[in-house]
Order: C-alpha cells, then structure tokens, then sequence
C-alpha cells in the first residue's frame, strides 16, 4: 500500500502527500538548477530527512535513558557536486541543551544519531560530516 502521493505541478514543481495523514509538502527546484527556489528542493528533504531522523532516534534513545534532549536544534549545510549533480556532503551540527551530560550520555545520544535509519540508507559516497556542541 502507497504511503505518499507525488503530483507534478508545472514550473518544476511537486506537491508531496501523507497519505495517512493528509499533510503535503511542496518542492521547487532551486535557482541555480532552473527553479523558482520557493520552497525545498527534493535534495534539501534529504537533508532535512536525515537531520530529522537522527534528532528523532536520538529522542527515543533518550526516552529510554531519561536524557533530556528538548530544545536540541540542528544547522544543516549540504554541498552539492558536479559530474553528476548530486548531494557530496551533508554538513549537520548539533546544538544540545544546556545539560551536563555524561561521557555515556553523550556516546548514547552521539552513536544513536550516526546510526539512524536515514544515515544508514544514503549512499557512502554522501559524506555525513556530525559534529556536536554542548553547553555544559
């Protein structure tokens, strides 16, 4: 059974359906591959994909753990390349909560990120580079 619904809207655009829960996501391409840049570009969902599993594995391994992880954000730069154009590295920095998190803590939250799903199913040759702050 589908999960997601895509439609070609013209103007290289798409709309994107939950089929679940009805939300949609609209995707442009960006300006300097002939778009509009209005809204995400299907390579920038990657990126949000992968930052958004990540913070949400690393959330249920702090449920489990009683770690506090509200207010985590990410920064997230992609780097496109050339020959063929495709994403080469996904830049992610985290910034955690001001939290004095354990050398184990931070091993848990850390290996739970770079293992996530998402991080998994990329092709190795996307470079994942993660990096941390912590406030502590």
């Amino acid at each position: 059974m589908a999960t997601i619904s895509n439609k070609y809207e013209g103007n290289l655009r798409t709309q994107a359906q939950h089929l679940a829960s009805g939300n949609t996501i609209i995707t442009d391409a960006p300006v300097d591959n002939n778009g509009r840049g209005e809204a995400f570009s299907p390579s920038d969902l990657v990126c949000a994909a992968l930052g958004s599993c990540m913070m949400t594995i690393m959330g249920i391994v702090a449920e489990r753990n009683s770690i506090a992880i509200e207010g985590m954000e990410i920064e997230t730069t992609k780097i496109m390349v050339a020959d063929p154009r495709r994403i080469g590295e996904i830049v992610l920095t985290f910034k955690m909560p001001a939290v004095p998190y354990t050398a184990k803590e931070k091993a848990l939250l850390e290996n739970a990120a770079r293992t996530c799903p998402v991080a998994l199913s990329l092709h190795p040759e996307i470079k994942q580079s993660v990096s941390f702050i912590y406030e502590d």
